[in-house]
């Protein structure tokens, strides 16, 4: 691991050079019927099955020359290093939930445990019956709680390591998460920028939008990079125009990014994030779910040292095809609605691109797969029966760190 890297993703289809992904663990064992709405999930994943499509995921990358980032083994390493331990600590150990007889304890025995032993902890949670087998410390809380009941809430999420932090020109965004099962996501990943020696040693702009607040909520979902100083942000089910705008007024300030093309979606469970519906794939061409078509956008543009609005109402098609200032090609397949709403559901506009004109898709969308080899892009196909589950594809499991330049 080369610790003289300057992370920098100036495009969304730059040659992919380095990418940070979490293999599902034990954690996803957490879900159950009664919970896996609260935690996100539309349905309980088979393990060992999603571990393996994860792992040939992950292969297929490799075999394309691009370094895999796992981001157990980077918690577990700033676990190691004793500020960055009593950060995360401080921040997963909820007192104010616990109450001051519980939390003490859990505490007390969470310092005692290895870097090891508390990346788990903190990815996988822990129950109120796996706390007594260690410990039968009375609490008036616990007494309250079922066996079943999470005293440190499991994180299934972190799967989809695109979200919680991304990768703006030279710096990097820790967001703010919509919902509270994900939040102590984004405590993991500032952490990790913050100390371990990869990144700390690195030169690089952090903006840190704080680890909760639904009404300032940003995703990386949401967010496309896209090149000379223009991001696309979709404002979606979990992206506020509130968080676009403390986004955008902080990157502005930077320096790092001079437009803003805020993309405005139905706040609907299927248009979870902007890319589910709208990924680029070559230097002219996005595969697009066509319902967004014409959806409105609003540019933000920076302006001496503050921001204003230089264009509204302007449909999606023609707004980036004038902030990227050329023609574009947007990729569908020729389907009925019914059939393009299956591909949509199933993460056929969610793609990676490994370079220009080459992505990885799941191979159960076979007609979006089909229209991009049609357009001249190589599509490399893996499988996303138990991945796709939890309703993410390729770019969602994805925070790249690392692309050339084009």
């Amino acid at each position: 691991m080369n610790n003289s890297f300057h992370p920098t993703i100036e495009s969304e289809i730059g040659r992919l050079q380095r990418v940070i992904v979490h293999r599902p663990g034990p954690e996803i064992n957490r879900l159950t019927p009664r919970n896996h709405d609260e935690l996100l999930f539309d349905d309980l994943l088979d393990l060992s099955i999603a571990q393996e499509e994860h792992d040939y995921f992950v292969d297929a990358m490799t075999q394309c020359g691009v370094e895999v980032l796992h981001f157990k083994y980077l918690l577990r390493q700033t676990l190691e290093i004793p500020e960055a331990r009593n950060h995360i600590l401080e921040n997963t150990i909820n007192r104010l939930r616990l109450g001051p007889m519980l939390a003490p304890a859990i505490d007390e025995w969470a310092r005692g445990l290895t870097s090891d032993e508390l990346a788990s902890l903190c990815v996988e949670g822990i129950t109120r019956a796996e706390w007594q087998e260690h410990s039968p410390t009375p609490s008036l809380v616990a007494q309250t709680l079922e066996p079943h009941d999470f005293l440190i809430s499991p994180l299934p999420n972190h799967l989809f390591a695109r979200d919680s932090s991304v990768w703006l020109y030279g710096g990097v965004a820790v967001n703010s998460m919509k919902w509270p099962a994900r939040r102590r996501e984004s405590l993991h990943y500032s952490s990790i920028y913050s100390w371990h020696p990869l990144f700390s040693e690195a030169q690089f702009s952090r903006w840190t939008n704080g680890t909760s607040g639904a009404e300032r909520s940003v995703e990386g979902g949401d967010i496309l990079v896209i090149g000379n100083g223009l991001i696309v942000v979709g404002m979606s089910e979990r992206t506020t125009a509130q968080g676009v705008e403390r986004l955008a007024s902080r990157v502005f300030a930077a320096g790092q990014v001079d437009r803003v093309l805020a993309v405005m979606l139905p706040h609907r469970r299927e248009y979870m994030h902007l890319d589910t519906v709208l990924t680029q794939v070559d230097h002219d061409a996005f595969v697009i779910y066509p319902e967004i078509l014409d959806a409105p956008t609003v540019t933000l543009q920076r302006s001496d040292e503050s921001m204003r609005i230089c264009h509204q109402d302007r449909l999606l098609v023609p707004a980036l095809q004038s902030e990227m200032g050329r023609s574009l090609r947007f990729i569908y397949p020729d389907a009925n609605s019914g059939a393009l709403a299956r591909e949509q559901w199933n993460d056929g506009f969610n793609m990676l691109a490994l370079e220009p004109g080459k992505v990885i898709a799941y191979s159960r969308t076979p007609l979006a797969n089909a229209a991009m080899r049609d357009a001249g892009v190589e599509v490399i196909e893996i499988d996303g029966s138990e991945l796709g589950r939890g309703r993410g594809a390729a770019r969602c499991m994805t925070c790249p760190v690392l692309r050339n330049s084009l």
